[in-house]
């Protein structure tokens, strides 16, 4: 009986190794795949990012759980400040998370550019960018957004990129380098697995955003159509 029980334990611990193996496998090979067809699209320096109409503004919160700024949300919205004063951008599309009153980083984000100069005019913002997805469906099914610029760290941009072109979106990155910051580590693990995920959502289970809503495209002030002045004097005439 204990021979049959431990032969029993044995096959089930090699059947755990062999599911443990695969994850590992395809949690590399996943990787692997997401950060090989991101990086040719990756721009490390704000000065030689390619020049774009539209920048796309990653949401994070403002503010660390330990009360202080957060490093990641200074660095995204400074690299889109210098992107639009040096000329690179236009106009900035900024999505994150609205869920609650009481959290709101699409405004948190646009109080923030707006006091580093940047005019309300080149500012739009997103409240339903609830994920990385979300961001990029909406960006071009709701704001008609089809080439942009990707705004946010360089450990995000790969999964963010992927997932914008594997839209048949025309898109590159421009890296919001934040130096080194005390436990990223948990960050850029917990981004590794959504590399993963991400696979899956394009291309076996067909994720869509969880709110899109009506068609609201982004116009610049000179590509607005204006339509000439119709005569409204009445031909009092007609009526004698």
């Amino acid at each position: 009986m204990m021979q049959r029980l431990l032969g029993g334990m044995k096959q089930l611990l090699m059947l755990l190794g062999a599911l443990l193996l695969l994850a590992v496998l395809l949690w590399v090979a996943g990787n692997l795949w997401v950060l090989s067809h991101s990086a040719p699209y990756i721009e490390p320096d704000a000065e030689n990012c390619q020049t774009q109409r539209i920048g796309v503004v990653f949401g994070t919160s403002s503010w660390t759980r330990t009360g202080v700024r957060n490093p990641h949300f200074n660095a995204r919205m400074n690299t889109a400040a210098r992107l639009i004063h040096s000329g690179r951008v236009r106009h900035l599309l900024l999505s994150g998370d609205n869920r609650t009153r009481a959290y709101n980083e699409p405004r948190a984000m646009w109080r923030d550019l707006n006091g580093r100069g940047v005019a309300p005019e080149q500012l739009t913002m997103d409240f339903a960018g609830f994920s990385t997805f979300d961001t990029l469906a909406r960006a071009q099914d709701v704001f008609q957004v089809d080439k942009a610029i990707l705004i946010t760290q360089r450990w995000h941009l790969p999964r963010a990129i992927y997932i914008a072109r594997a839209r048949g979106m025309e898109v590159t990155g421009c890296v919001a380098s934040a130096g080194a910051v005390a436990g990223e580590w948990r960050l850029r693990l917990r981004e590794s697995l959504a590399r993963v995920a991400t696979l899956g959502d394009l291309y076996l289970w067909g994720r869509e955003a969880y709110f899109l809503g009506p068609a609201e495209p982004i116009l610049m002030p000179d590509e607005v159509v204006r339509l000439p002045l119709r005569d409204t004097a009445v031909d009092v005439s007609a009526g004698k």
